[in-house]
């Protein structure tokens, strides 16, 4: 235990962001460079080495987090650095993206506010790379086995960086030009800065995972000789079929996908585009979908200079505690404002969207909603509610229904779906095609970062079994595992 009164001794400090006016005007991450070291010793005195760590059970990941808090505490960066890999492949994305079910899971939060697990697992991250310690892992020896790893994103790079260390032949297939999946093109610059991407990439190479851009299996390379090409392929493509609004004026011209639009954001980032070519600059923007993705959303509207952002939710407004049926440890449902919340914007609760209204050249120009409330269970529009908004920029966010079905990948490789339409699997995470192997948001359906890389090192594992009949790989969680989380 770092220190037996840390808890009481100090309260929750958490990392400081840029000042709002000063973050605008550039894609740089919100907080202050170096903020979190002085106060980091202190946050992870405050983890009290309990008997039963809930925040294991919180973290899908299983991660050693009063470990690597002691090892903090102690400045002892090299351990727990060590500590933090043994469970994690990559920390500096769950330490800057995750939304910590750890902390709801952490013990001191029956009372208390929690430990800044967060905060402390993306210090230990940053200052090991800041130092040079995150080297390659080679393997001793090769296997003489192939794998395909189908897509990018958390959880392919996860199972690919499992079996390239275990000593198989990988290859990454992405059908965007850049690895990195949503992390890449759907996480915003300013949540995440894409070097960290670029650095894991590079580690990853010199270890031996080849990747394969601008190639989408099912169209570029049929599925069938894929297989025939590598002894095991594991599908990590995500669930990328984004929920849709089927309402009168979905046609008009400024209605988007969230991820036809934050996409273009980030290219200009990379260097692709000047300037967006959607833009919200000079326009009122309404984004529909409270959750993460909508919030990116937000952030990205204002950096673009929009004139006002308005983030609609059919759902009422959660409320800012525990409610009675999510106890702890349990992930529960809060009214959260994200830094994009902080640079400003109106955000409406219990709203549906009945209709868009566009000018004479096909472009829209107002929302159409009503106000809804739950009546036996089922929400249902409140007579006399309904108004409009000004919107010459609308972005959907509301979600993903599944894999990708229209790119052939599925039929071809005969994969079985299951109730939810995600792609089947058994308890070593393989489908009902020997030797094809599934991870992430296409097995699971939409989830969370760490819930992704958790899948990709369990599927790693039991890719390594069929090739070799046994395996050393851990594995973090069972295909039905819901752990205390959502």
């Amino acid at each position: 235990m770092a220190d037996p009164k840390g808890f009481l001794n100090h309260g929750r400090e958490v990392a400081k962001s840029r000042p709002v006016d000063v973050r605008l005007k550039d894609w740089n991450e919100v907080y202050v460079p170096g903020s979190l070291l002085p106060i980091i010793g202190k946050q992870a005195s405050r983890c009290m080495d309990c008997g039963i760590p809930f925040c294991h059970n919180g973290c899908p990941l299983g991660n050693l987090i009063p470990e690597w808090n002691d090892y903090a505490y102690r400045e002892n960066w090299g351990a727990a650095s060590e500590r933090l890999h043994a469970t994690n492949n990559f920390p500096e994305f769950t330490g800057r993206l995750c939304p910590a079910p750890c902390e709801s899971a952490c013990v001191l939060g029956i009372n208390q506010p929690a430990v800044t697990i967060k905060n402390v697992e993306v210090s230990i991250i940053d200052k090991a790379w800041d130092a040079g310690t995150v080297a390659p892992q080679i393997p001793e020896r090769l296997s003489g086995k192939t794998v395909a790893v189908i897509g990018s994103g958390p959880a392919g790079l996860a199972a690919a960086q499992q079996l390239t260390r275990a000593g198989h032949t990988v290859a990454v297939y992405e059908r965007a030009d850049r690895v990195g999946g949503l992390l890449r093109y759907g996480i915003p610059e300013f949540k995440m800065e894409k070097r960290h991407i670029n650095r894991r990439i590079e580690q990853m190479r010199a270890e031996g995972t080849r990747f394969r851009t601008g190639i989408e299996i099912g169209r570029d390379l049929k599925a069938t000789d894929l297989k025939k090409r590598y002894d095991a392929v594991v599908i990590a493509a995500g669930a990328t079929t984004a929920r849709d609004l089927p309402v009168p004026g979905r046609e008009l011209k400024g209605v988007y996908q969230a991820m036809e639009y934050l996409p273009l954001a980030n290219k200009v980032q990379e260097g692709d585009y000047v300037t967006s070519p959607v833009s919200a600059e000079g326009k009122h923007v309404v984004v529909i979908g409270g959750g993460d993705t909508g919030a990116d959303c937000v952030g990205t509207a204002h950096r673009q200079g929009a004139a006002s952002v308005t983030q609609l939710e059919i759902m009422p407004r959660p409320g800012e505690e525990r409610a009675p049926h999510q106890p702890w440890p349990t992930f529960p449902m809060l009214y959260k404002v994200t830094s994009a919340h902080e640079e400003g914007g109106e955000r409406v609760y219990s709203v549906s969207t009945t209709h868009f209204e566009g000018d004479e050249d096909g472009n829209v120009q107002w929302l159409h909603l009503t106000e809804v409330e739950f009546v036996e269970g089922r929400l249902t529009p409140k007579p006399g509610t309904e108004r409009k908004i000004p919107a010459q920029l609308v972005t959907l966010a509301m979600g993903f229904t599944g894999t990708d079905r229209e790119n052939g990948l599925v039929e071809q490789f005969g994969l079985d779906l299951d109730e939810r339409g995600n792609i089947a699997r058994d308890a070593d995470f393989q489908t009902n095609v020997p030797g094809v192997f599934v991870a992430g948001d296409a097995g699971r359906g939409q989830s969370l970062i760490v819930w992704a890389i958790a899948e990709g090192r369990s599927a790693a594992r039991g890719c390594d079994r069929f090739l070799t009949g046994a395996s050393d790989l851990p594995a973090p969680i069972r295909p039905t595992d819901r752990s205390l989380t959502v």
